[in-house]
């Protein structure tokens, strides 16, 4: 069977190393391939799929873009409003968010519970919106979202805002003035990424505000953001477990079977060897 990656831009991605370690792992000839395409492509990608594919990972810019052109929408990618998995069927094409699987079964590896907790999400981009959701999902008691643009931040989660209209949306400068806190933070801006390893996105007084610190961000595997934390004695953990783990949920949709868990931690280690720091 034939897989792929549909986006703009590629080239640093891993999912094809990710992907074939998976098939390795299944015993199958699969192949997985990224599919660079300009937006007025993305219709026919979807509807008319002349790559054959059984199933295709979507990333920016296209997780709101295939919307239009789908059968079916998973209920976490409904609420969401957006899908990174598309799932080609004689039934039509039916899309999914394995972020939102990936980033709650990595707090859960990590012991992070997020059940009555206050929670600051550090950004508003596209990888918000699935972090926001399993917050809202597991039950987090308060959210608090940082932007730098507040009212952009208003426009880009307005899907999100409406599930949950007690999130408090404030400016990076405000949230540090007044130096609240709470039981978790979560980076899901890129700043900290290589190769500007040495930036994070709040100060190190506000992250010693929280007893746990997730960042996103896998390259390199401890930034300074997460550095702040752990040198105040919080749990911390990076987004290397949620990118793995993303990419099994996708395969466990596409090839209609559980995978073995102890698959992502081996293929972690596997990714690790070619990271910076």
């Amino acid at each position: 069977m034939k897989f792929g990656l549909l986006g703009r831009v590629l080239g640093h991605s891993l999912s094809p190393q990710i992907h074939q370690a998976l098939f390795r792992a299944l015993g199958t000839e699969d192949t997985y391939e990224l599919l660079e395409r300009e937006p007025e492509e993305v219709a026919s990608f979807v509807q008319e799929n002349p790559e054959g594919l059984r199933g295709s990972n979507v990333t920016i810019p296209y997780k709101e873009t295939v919307l239009p052109y789908l059968a079916a929408i998973a209920p976490e990618a409904a609420k969401i409003g957006a899908v990174n998995t598309l799932s080609f069927s004689p039934q039509g094409v039916k899309g999914y968010n394995t972020d939102y699987l990936g980033f709650d079964r990595m707090l859960q590896a990590a012991g992070i519970s997020l059940e009555g907790a206050a929670v600051t999400v550090l950004g508003n981009g596209g990888a918000a919106k699935a972090v926001l959701q399993v917050l809202a999902d597991r039950r987090a008691a308060s959210i608090r979202i940082l932007a730098r643009d507040r009212a952009k931040a208003e426009d880009a989660l307005a899907h999100f805002l409406t599930q949950r209209p007690d999130t408090l949306l404030e400016t990076y400068g405000s949230a540090e003035r007044e130096g609240r806190g709470g039981q978790v933070i979560i980076n899901t801006t890129p700043v900290g990424m290589f190769p500007k390893v040495g930036e994070s996105p709040v100060s190190a007084a506000f992250t010693a505000r929280f007893a746990a610190a997730v960042d996103i961000i896998y390259n390199p595997g401890e930034t300074r953001f997460l550095a702040d934390a752990r040198e105040t004695g919080a749990r911390t953990c990076n987004g290397l477990y949620m990118l793995v783990a993303q990419a099994v949920a996708s395969e466990e949709i596409w090839q209609q079977k559980k995978m073995d868990p102890e698959l992502i931690p081996e293929i972690m280690k596997q990714l690790e060897a070619t990271f910076h720091g």
